[in-house]
């Protein structure tokens, strides 16, 4: 969708919930000047990033009186579908990065079965370095960018994982996870467990909190719907 971001047009401000899909290829980021010109407010936030990779479930608060209740929609737990791509490790745990390792090794159903056990309940997991978390003031992802690495603290997260369908190399799972788990790096550490290596190739919010995808505005179709209809 083009949509000039210079002038807003002299539309009264509405604020409320916009539930969106995200498109793959964009930045969570990039969308909120269309927003603020669409709906000529200024304070927009958000109920949690996806990756540009990612497709799916965003939660933008439009009006300063949805901003300030944002750490409510970042705590909300999360749904995912993903297809990780088993043979191949990348810098940055999908498939928009760097290839670091390769394997051969085809895994039988058996075997992931088993190991994905260690992705159900309470986990240690370590930030990828392609991540928007900061140590000591640096976003990871601007150190990885330079081609380095520091080592990160596990945080402690809560999920289930299952599997959807396998057919080499393509495994795809399901995950309902507590906020600030990151998927890419259960199919990078899936694929060490393994022996063969994994990264994402697709992943989809389908639930963030209590708002389903099915109930999200195509960002083609945004234009289209009077600004009352956008917004819950």
């Amino acid at each position: 969708m083009t949509l000039s971001t210079e002038k807003p047009l002299p539309r009264t401000k509405h604020q409320g919930i916009l539930l969106i899909n995200k498109p793959i290829g964009v930045t969570s980021f990039s969308l909120i000047p269309k927003f603020r010109y669409l709906f000529n407010e200024k304070t927009i936030g958000h109920g949690g990033t996806l990756d540009p990779l990612a497709t799916g479930v965003m939660v933008y608060l439009i009006g300063r009186n949805y901003t300030k209740t944002a750490d409510s929609f970042l705590l909300d737990d999360k749904e995912y579908k993903a297809t990780i791509l088993l043979g191949q490790e990348r810098d940055s745990y999908d498939i928009d990065g760097n290839i670091t390792h390769t394997s051969d090794k085809i895994p039988t159903f058996s075997e992931i079965n088993d190991a994905i056990t260690a992705f159900n309940g309470v986990v240690d997991q370590i930030p990828p370095m392609f991540s928007a978390k900061k140590v000591n003031g640096k976003k990871l992802y601007e150190i990885a960018r330079k081609g380095g690495e520091i080592q990160r603290l596990p945080k402690r997260v809560e999920m289930k994982t299952t599997i959807i369908a396998y057919t080499y190399p393509h495994l795809e799972i399901s995950v309902t996870c507590s906020s600030g788990t990151y998927i890419r790096s259960i199919a990078h550490d899936l694929g060490q467990i393994l022996g063969c290596y994994g990264c994402i190739k697709a992943l989809t919010r389908t639930r963030s909190g209590s708002y389903l995808l099915q109930n999200c505005h195509q960002m083609e179709d945004v234009l289209h719907y009077p600004l009352d209809e956008l917004l819950i």
